[in-house]
């Protein structure tokens, strides 16, 4: 998979996701739900109502890519009622030993910072 080094934009889906949904649900969600093109190379989010899974949609110039991730403890979204649908920014720099896995792991921390309101707070980044 390529990456390019800099920002890559992430968008959060604001509303619980059925984690049954694969690819073809998912681009859909993009394209209704968020009304973005999912072809455009951002990261796309998705959360169950739980909070403890993730899915995330990715188009590679090949084909369509999804990392899931599920908790076995904690939650990445602790309240819906504080969560907005909205476009982050996630940073990758250059050197890093896996650029995939540095974007997966921004994507997770800034959906989580996204969704927690004491981490809003503080000035500091989250630690990996």
């Amino acid at each position: 998979m390529f990456f390019p080094e800099g920002q890559i934009r992430v968008h959060l889906y604001g509303q619980p996701c059925d984690m049954r949904k694969s690819f073809d649900g998912l681009q859909a969600l993009v394209r209704q739900g968020l009304d973005c093109n999912p072809l455009d190379g951002s990261l796309y989010v998705f959360v169950n109502r739980r909070g403890a899974q993730m899915r995330v949609l990715y188009f590679d110039r090949s084909g369509f890519c999804i990392w899931a991730k599920r908790l076995e403890s904690g939650r990445f979204i602790a309240d819906w009622s504080e969560v907005r649908t909205r476009e982050l920014m996630a940073a990758t720099t250059p050197g890093e030993r896996s650029v995939t896995v540095a974007l997966v792991s921004e994507c997770f921390t800034c959906v989580v910072s996204a969704s927690d309101p004491e981490s809003r707070s503080k000035s500091s980044a989250p630690s990996r």
